[in-house]
């Protein structure tokens, strides 16, 4: 079953674990499923309430659990894996430099970034941001984040392209499988080149030092 099918048949619990699963340091299309929630709101399939509360709360969980596993396994682990992860070490220590020099307020961009967004947990975790700056940061991300992307599904896909859509799912079209389909495997792809490059290259290397300066929990 695609998470296409896992939405319309499970609806909010679907979304919820993949939402959370996207926050936790897994890279995957998290945009893309609140995107399709919202669309599906606007079919009358999902609640927008629901779906909101739904998504800040798993937006931010998952970040709360990426925390605690940066915290608990350091800055070791993701520069072991910083290769398959984000394709190349160097690309981990700018993004440890950015968290390290801008704190809360890198916690709340980050919830913008694609590629940065799924690792702002761990890494602030790892370099030992406070918990409380943590939390207030990320929770104020999800809390502009969700409804920006869920609202690009209702109005954008909706009421923009809703009229169109209709007509392809009149012809018998999956379209919410198909968009997820395509998204997971653009994602699994580039996960499955990133691997396979840093094996040809001996393995997850580890990645040029990070900045030295700790975290400053500058607020948003």
């Amino acid at each position: 079953m695609d998470p296409g099918e896992l939405i319309t048949h499970w609806g909010y619990g679907a979304l919820f674990v993949l939402v959370i699963l996207g926050n936790m340091g897994l890279p995957l299309p998290e945009e893309t499923i609140l995107v399709l929630a919202g669309y599906m709101a606007w079919r009358g399939e999902l609640r927008v309430p629901i779906v909101l509360a739904i998504g800040i709360v798993s937006a931010a969980g998952g970040d709360n659990i990426g925390y605690w596993l940066g915290h608990r396994f350091g800055r070791a682990k993701l520069e072991r894996h910083s290769r398959w992860l984000l394709g190349h070490p160097g690309r981990l220590a700018m993004m440890q430099d950015f968290v390290a020099r801008r704190g809360a307020l890198a916690v709340f961009v980050a919830r913008f970034v694609p590629g940065l967004r799924f690792m702002a947990g761990p890494l602030a975790g790892a370099l030992g941001l406070p918990f409380s700056t943590f939390l207030i940061a990320n929770l104020l991300g999800a809390v502009v984040y969700v409804p920006i992307v869920v609202g690009v599904g209702y109005y954008g896909l909706g009421y923009g392209l809703g009229a169109y859509l209709e007509q392809l799912r009149d012809l018998g079209a999956d379209l919410e499988g198909l968009i997820l389909l395509v998204a997971l495997v653009g994602f699994a792809g580039i996960l499955a080149w990133r691997i396979v490059r840093a094996s040809r290259r001996g393995g997850g290397g580890s990645a040029p030092p990070p900045s030295t300066s700790a975290p400053d929990g500058r607020g948003v």
